[in-house]
């Protein structure tokens, strides 16, 4: 899959990148997506919700009625659940939402996340830039030139640049990543990816690595 390499102004430099067809051109496995997706919302759950039980909530453990004779049910304390203020039966209790998933699975989803968004044209590879300090208005220009305002836009790097990031942090609708922090759900989030063109051939050695 051959792309052109866009300037920041959006004319073009001139030079393609072939993007790898063993990863932007395979048959997206849709369950491999399913899992991974799942997986890091779970990972995002805090897990801290919390009910109280009849042996967490406060009040009195005063048996309120005997036990016989009188004509219906034995009774315990006013903590029963059946009373109203009474405890919870069976409510969420602390856990941990995570689950194990193998290497190979989360390599197979994020590939295909990056199959369908090239399937769909979504994909675009622009020159290496950088600021001298960090300015959001500077990003917003790059935006407005390549036509990515107000479009969920996530940006690849080969590495964090401290300037693009924090110029690029206040704007809802744009997110920067490395190619080794990549994962399922930011790219299928995003309507539009761009590839910066030193991370373009880090791909490959990316994927390889993690075979």
């Amino acid at each position: 899959m051959e792309l052109r390499v866009l300037k920041t102004d959006g004319s073009e430099t001139g030079r393609t990148v072939n993007l790898n067809d063993s990863i932007f051109g395979i048959e997206p496995n849709n369950h491999a997506i399913w899992l991974d997706v799942k997986q890091y919302l779970a990972n995002q759950r805090q897990g801290t919700h919390a009910s109280l039980e009849k042996s967490t909530i406060s009040g009195s453990t005063r048996k309120l009625r005997k036990q016989k004779g009188g004509g219906g049910a034995r009774f315990g304390s006013i903590k029963s659940p059946l009373l109203r203020g009474g405890a919870r039966i069976f409510g969420p209790q602390p856990r941990d939402y995570g689950f194990k998933l193998n290497k190979k699975v989360k390599r197979l989803a994020r590939m295909s996340a990056l199959a369908i968004k090239a399937k769909e044209n979504n994909i675009t590879v622009m020159e290496q830039f950088d600021f001298q300090e960090p300015k959001t208005k500077d990003f917003v220009k790059i935006l407005v030139n390549t036509n990515l305002v107000d479009k969920k836009t996530l940006f690849v790097a080969n590495e964090l640049n401290k300037s693009v990031f924090l110029s690029s942090r206040n704007l809802k609708k744009v997110s920067i990543a490395t190619v080794s922090n990549l994962n399922t759900y930011e790219i299928l989030n995003a309507q539009n990816i761009v590839i910066l063109e030193p991370a373009a051939s880090k791909m490959d050695e990316f994927f390889k690595i993690n075979e």
